[in-house]
């Protein structure tokens, strides 16, 4: 029997889930489409579904015969819909198994605040961070972050509304471009010094991948458009160092509740004193992200990483709460 065979086989009909409604859809519809590549080279039956307004009767139809059905669905959706915990709760009432995170964990990742205080609950180390309104003492918030920070809708991803600022007048501009996005909007104290990004494959940290960019931060350009970002893996860390983030990254994962695949991103600041700065529970699947990155260095081709993530939807059952999926 052939692989693509057992592919088939083992995987029944596949539903790529790709492109949503979010602020990140053209990456999520970049990501999907290479996944769906690779499931097709691996032999596996996909169903490529665009999710739009009309997702419930696509589901319905394919549920009552009208379309073939799904055996288990791959999620490729970036952000708001997505990403959110709302996809996964629709799949798992229709008894599809999908890939990742279940609908606490999902919802949680994707709130940058509500994340942090789980990680601070569990003496985890993040960034002091205050969140803004319109009535915030903008003077007396720069001064208790330090002077300098980065100001984040806490609802969004791929950086989007994302500003680094240096004075009060700044931070109060920043958070009215944030507040357009999703989520309430926060303040992070600047931390100084290199970014670092963990992929996590079923609770396993991957090899660290250090991030270099001449742009302000790690940015939207930085990610998805330019070609000078350096990607450094080996990551320099010495080995104990690098060991010590990726617990930390398997800490901060599993403190969410994720499942599947990840990716925890970090900072160290001159100390040499590591701070977590948000999960990611369905990370970019592009020629430029990042899981595929460190899965590569560590021996795992693309294709067997797609295989990877979705195997998880095998032996994994539908379970309340953070650890569904």
């Amino acid at each position: 029997m052939t692989q693509a065979v057992s592919a088939q086989r083992d995987w029944g009909n596949v539903a790529v889930l790709y492109g949503g409604l979010s602020s990140e859809r053209e990456i999520s519809l970049r990501s999907g489409r290479a996944v769906a590549d690779a499931l097709l080279r691996q032999g596996v039956k996909i169903d490529l579904v665009d999710v739009g307004q009309d997702f419930l009767s696509v589901l319905a139809a394919q549920q009552s015969g009208a379309r073939p059905r799904w055996d288990r669905a791959f999620i490729v959706l970036h952000g708001v819909g997505g990403e959110d915990g709302v996809m996964q709760a629709v799949l798992q009432m229709a008894g599809v198994p999908y890939t990742g995170s279940g609908v606490l964990a999902s919802a949680l990742g994707m709130d940058k605040w509500r994340t942090k205080m789980v990680w601070q609950a569990q003496g985890l180390p993040t960034p002091a961070y205050a969140m803004l309104q319109g009535d915030t003492d903008w003077e007396a918030c720069m001064a208790a972050l330090g002077g300098n920070a980065i100001v984040k809708p806490a609802c969004e991803g791929s950086s989007i509304g994302m500003r680094k600022v240096g004075s009060a007048a700044g931070l109060r501009e920043a958070f009215a471009y944030a507040r357009g996005f999703a989520g309430s909007v926060l303040a992070e104290t600047w931390i100084s010094g290199a970014e670092f990004t963990v992929a996590v494959l079923n609770g396993v940290a991957q090899p660290v991948i250090r991030l270099e960019t001449g742009r302000e931060f790690y940015d939207f350009e930085a990610k998805y458009l330019s070609n000078s970002t350096r990607y450094i893996c080996p990551c320099g860390l010495s080995a104990t160092k690098e060991r010590e983030l990726q617990l930390l990254a398997e800490r901060a994962f599993a403190a969410v509740g994720c499942r599947g695949w990840g990716r925890v991103d970090a900072m160290q600041d001159q100390a040499g004193n590591f701070y977590l700065l948000e999960v990611n529970t369905v990370p970019g699947m592009t020629d430029h992200s990042l899981v595929p990155m460190a899965a590569k260095a560590a021996g795992i081709s693309f294709d067997e990483l797609v295989l990877a993530v979705l195997a998880s939807t095998l032996d994994a059952p539908q379970q309340e709460g953070g650890n569904g999926g």
